[in-house]
């Protein structure tokens, strides 16, 4: 049933009250719970999770676009364990909502029920009294990142950044997009991805078999809306795990207007670095890196992107 804006503050503030007399208080633990927006003549619905605050005020909010369809599933993110681990790197302070697909695929082509949806996701969200409205960030995995990408390069107006994590645009999005403003963007994606090729060409999603264009293309539109220069740093980061098969370089575009990043997974696959093992990946994804933890990542560089 969905719930007025009124009432939807009250919901999650039950929510967490209602954690809180379960002995749900520790810090580890976070409180969840359900909105339904209607869009284009559809229900849709978002698991919003945040874990109890002492102080009720808007807050830095993050949309997150999930794996979908049967390829997610071989790679091990149809179900995100744990959220991610978002619940854990972002903290009290950050509200999280993950919205269903129609169908468990996104809409990377055609319809904008998708883009729509998100727009009005995060509407509802500041109109609960959850969302600083000025702080809400987008972050898409896997076919989610696809349709991140897209959402971003045709109205990026009301996010205050992106992240893009393996996964990396439409090769038809690349090539039109221009984002609205300048827009803290980060992107994540491994060189040996067997799936979103690095390099770009034909995709290998169960549900996206267009093709894909370069990180370097997905990055372009994002480097000249922030008006970044020429040059970037790149920083090889400590390989801590030498039998993964990869290690990590971040290049960092110079004299933006916002911060561009790539995370380059030099050998990694179609997974995301930092998250447990399942016993449905191996070489159809390729190599999964343990050098960094991919939620982190993201919840420092929206932190960072945010001063």
């Amino acid at each position: 049933m969905t719930v007025p804006p009124a009432r939807g503050l009250f919901a999650a503030s039950m929510l967490v009250a209602g954690a809180l007399v379960l002995g749900l208080s520790n810090p580890a633990r976070a409180a969840t719970g359900r909105v339904t927006i209607e869009v284009g003549g559809q229900k849709r619905q978002a698991t919003i999770v945040e874990r109890s605050r002492l102080k009720r005020a808007p807050r830095p909010t993050i949309i997150v676009l999930r794996a979908s369809g049967a390829g997610a599933r071989r790679a091990g993110l149809s179900r995100i364990d744990r959220f991610l681990g978002l619940d854990e790197a972002a903290g009290v302070g950050t509200v999280l909502a993950f919205p269903s697909a129609i169908g468990r695929r996104w809409q990377i082509e055609g319809k904008d029920d998708d883009a729509a949806m998100v727009r009005a996701l995060a509407a509802r969200l500041v109109a609960d009294g959850l969302a600083d409205k000025k702080r809400i960030y987008l972050a898409g995995v896997s076919s989610g990142a696809l349709m991140a990408t897209r959402i971003v390069c045709d109205g990026a107006d009301y996010l205050a950044g992106a992240a893009a994590l393996i996964g990396t645009a439409p090769a038809g999005v690349a090539a039109s997009c221009k984002p609205a403003k300048p827009i803290p963007f980060l992107l994540l994606a491994g060189t040996a991805d067997p799936l979103t090729p690095y390099q770009g060409g034909p995709s290998k999603l169960e549900d996206f078999k267009g093709d894909v264009a370069s990180a370097e293309a997905t990055l372009a539109p994002f480097a000249a809306a922030a008006d970044c220069g020429k040059t970037h740093s790149t920083d090889e980061l400590p390989n801590k795990d030498a039998n993964d098969g990869s290690r990590v370089v971040v290049e960092k575009f110079q004299g933006c207007k916002a911060p561009v990043e790539l995370y380059r997974i030099v050998g990694g696959g179609h997974a995301l670095p930092g998250r447990p093992a399942r016993s449905d990946r191996g070489a159809a994804i390729g190599a999964r890196n343990n050098d960094i933890d991919t939620a982190r990542v993201l919840v420092d560089f929206f932190r960072r992107a945010a001063r």
